[in-house]
């Protein structure tokens, strides 16, 4: 007999995103902790392109009521590049290291860089 789902099937019927980030070597890696309507991919590619998530490693998709994980950090870095060149953001180096290291398909977009030391 299986044991009844702790997860409620009316909140979380649908994907949800979580990210790895990288807090440097003293405090190594933690999938960061947010808030539950937070977790879906807008507010995820938001949250990476504003720099909350200053350093990501990975994004996890899942899907608890229909049973599925898959790893969707080329998914994400695709996205942010395309997101990133189409509204000409600024990312960081760490990020743009991201996507150069995650994305699979060669993407045709020159991103922006910040520019250091100028007023």
């Amino acid at each position: 007999m299986a044991s009844p789902s702790i997860i409620p099937n009316d909140r979380l019927d649908r994907d949800i995103y979580l990210v790895l980030v990288d807090f440097g070597a003293r405090a190594g890696c933690a999938w960061r902790e947010t808030d539950e309507a937070d977790t879906d991919l807008e507010t995820v590619l938001q949250d990476i392109l504003s720099g909350q998530y200053a350093y990501p490693i990975r994004i996890v998709c899942f899907n608890p009521v229909e049973g599925w994980s898959r790893d969707a950090t080329p998914d994400v870095a695709e996205a942010l590049a395309e997101r990133a060149a189409d509204t000409d953001a600024e990312i960081s180096p760490a990020l743009q290291a991201f996507i150069q290291a995650n994305a699979t398909r060669r993407l045709d977009v020159q991103l922006a860089l910040p520019l250091r030391g100028t007023a």
